[in-house]
């Protein structure tokens, strides 16, 4: 499949995730008496990854997410070269989501920039938890994320079953994790939204992109481990190998900030 056509199929997909994810937090999850809450919000997230699992993931995959790319490219699954177009459209597709999503919101009277679904840490956590506990949740969170994924897609898996799979563990990821950071495991959708609610989501942004990756990174070798596909073509040519030793060099980085913090 060309390049373009899987950003183009990333970038929709993306902005249907950010969109459909995010707006029924901003829209429906505290609409009174009729709210869907936390349950709601959780549902809808991975409803737009089972939806757009069936409906591009025979283009692209549907990584839609920085995350999962790195994941699957750690894991054997992806190929270096399109990894960084993969994420620009990724991202790009988050903020069109989150742009639709502001010009929506803000038909609203009393629509306030604070109120999109941004994550975050310390005063900007729904339920007050520490930068600490955010990074371990984002971490552990990806990381499971990424471990239902590449077992899915393996070649072994059941077929037909990976989008079912994948979107009922994101559901689980979201019910466990909305109190403490408002649920990113993804930095496309953390950056989306933070753009729209301000400087306070933007110097905590940081976090949404170093504990997912970390967490997906971490996956990949695991998933590498016990369970590796075969025949993969970085492998062969050693490419792997040697952004190896700048994946540790980022999890050694990553472990340092958290003893520092």
């Amino acid at each position: 499949m060309n390049l373009t056509k899987k950003m183009a199929a990333e970038f929709i997909g993306t902005c249907w995730l950010v969109l459909g994810g995010c707006g029924s937090a901003v829209l429906a999850a505290a609409y009174p008496e009729l709210g869907i809450g936390f349950a709601g919000v959780s549902l809808a997230f991975g409803l737009t990854v089972v939806t757009m699992a069936y409906a591009v993931g025979h283009i692209s995959g549907c990584h839609l997410n920085p995350a999962v790319s790195v994941g699957l490219w750690i894991g054997g699954r992806f190929d270096s070269k399109e990894l960084l177009p993969y994420i620009i459209a990724q991202v790009l597709g988050g903020v069109a989501g989150a742009a639709l999503l502001y010009l929506i919101a803000s038909g609203k009277t009393g629509f306030e920039t604070g109120g999109v679904a941004s994550n975050g840490y310390g005063e900007h956590s729904p339920g007050g938890y520490s930068m600490m506990a955010a990074l371990i949740t984002e971490i552990a969170m990806t990381f499971f994320f990424l471990v239902i994924i590449l077992g899915a897609t393996h070649s072994k898996a059941p077929k037909g079953f990976a989008g079912l799979a994948i979107g009922l563990g994101l559901v689980l990821i979201h019910l466990v994790s909305i109190p403490v950071t408002n649920t990113s495991v993804n930095p496309a959708r953390s950056t989306s939204q933070a753009i729209f609610a301000g400087s306070a989501a933007m110097g905590q942004l940081w976090l949404f992109w170093v504990a997912p990756v970390a967490g997906a990174i971490l996956a990949g070798l695991f998933y590498r481990f016990v369970s590796p596909e075969e025949g993969y073509a970085a492998v062969k040519s050693g490419i792997f190998f040697r952004w190896q030793i700048i994946t540790y060099w980022f999890l050694y980085v990553v472990l340092k900030i958290a003893i520092l913090l």
